[in-house]
């Protein structure tokens, strides 16, 4: 039911930075500048996912931390200097899995050779995401293309620009409509939850702490709760030791995240809460009855994500990096 894994990581929920309502991209954007882009990607993704199954659920997690501080513009991606600590230093983006990292680099390398200094490490992550999600599942949703890679990574500025699993349903709703969502594009996002799995550390105050009156969470299943309990009995490996989001299909795409909440069956006091609450559990209930619909919406809400604060051609905060992990020039 659940796995022991050391790197860590929580898909977590979409974040700051307004949605460009302006800005053009392109499906067919490297049509004659770079015409193997796809193949290149779809090759590169396949092989890695086939080595590393939690690939995709570790990218999906990435691009959504990218584009949640400075947009979608490869700034995660950017490695620290002596002299600048880069966003994937921050405490919250430190668990970012090393198999994402990886498979957007080998992307790079391979396009570099074909089509030098054409294609953004950007672009790259935001179709490695949707190729990946289709492989283990998921909806095959537009890639919309053009996007040039930022020119400042801080992990300072990533202070405030991701949620947490502390949150009440006020509070989700209220910060997934600052950023111009609807109560039911936050619940089709987090369906990302259906794959991926989180540290004992993000969950462990329903199991131990939860209450006064209940130190277990009654929203979790009892023989749930206890499973859970055992694998996160010993506080110093709250860190290392994770359980799978989805306890029924852990490695596949599909709606059974939505299915697994009515059972008590939700690993995070957020997924719990979807349920419990009146606003939110239609929209849990029309996806656990209808995955066409919950592919449909997920993918749409995806699309608008990828529009957040981009960088395209003209922009002078933005280039098309020579790596992913380093500027083309000093600027940080």
């Amino acid at each position: 039911m659940a796995l022991i894994y050391q790197h860590v990581f929580l898909i977590l929920f979409i974040s700051v930075i307004p949605i460009s309502q302006s800005v053009v991209l392109d499906p067919d954007y490297y049509k004659t500048t770079c015409p193997d882009f796809n193949r290149v990607v779809l090759e590169q993704v396949q092989e890695k996912q086939a080595k590393f199954v939690t690939t995709a659920a570790a990218t999906l997690r990435l691009y959504f931390h990218d584009c949640m501080t400075g947009g979608c513009d490869g700034s995660i991606l950017i490695g620290s200097t002596s002299d600048n600590q880069a966003e994937k230093e921050y405490e919250d983006n430190i668990s970012l899995p090393g198999d994402a990292f990886d498979i957007i680099f080998r992307i790079k390398t391979a396009l570099e050779m074909i089509c030098p200094g054409v294609v953004s490490c950007a672009d790259i992550l935001t179709a490695a995401t949707r190729n990946l999600l289709v492989i283990v599942g998921g909806p095959h949703y537009p890639v919309l293309l053009g996007r040039k890679d930022g020119l400042v990574s801080n992990a300072s500025r990533v202070n405030g620009s991701l949620p947490h699993e502390g949150m009440n349903v006020d509070q989700m709703i209220a910060f997934f409509e600052r950023r111009g969502f609807t109560t039911q594009e936050m619940v089709a996002l987090l369906g990302a939850h259906t794959i991926g799995f989180a540290s004992c550390k993000k969950f462990s105050k329903r199991l131990f702490n939860f209450s006064a009156e209940a130190p277990t969470d009654p929203g979790l299943k009892p023989a749930y709760a206890e499973a859970l309990k055992k694998l996160c009995g010993d506080p110093k490996t709250f860190d290392t030791t994770a359980a799978f989001n989805d306890v029924k299909t852990p490695g596949k795409f599909d709606n059974a995240y939505y299915k697994n909440l009515p059972k008590g069956l939700g690993l995070l006091a957020t997924d719990n809460l979807l349920y419990q609450d009146l606003r939110t559990r239609p929209f849990v209930e029309l996806y656990a009855a209808n995955e066409t619909a919950f592919f449909k919406d997920f993918g749409n809400a995806m699309v608008k994500m990828s529009y957040i604060e981009v960088k395209t051609d003209g922009d002078p905060n933005g280039e098309v990096r020579r790596r992913c992990d380093a500027f083309n020039t000093a600027a940080a």
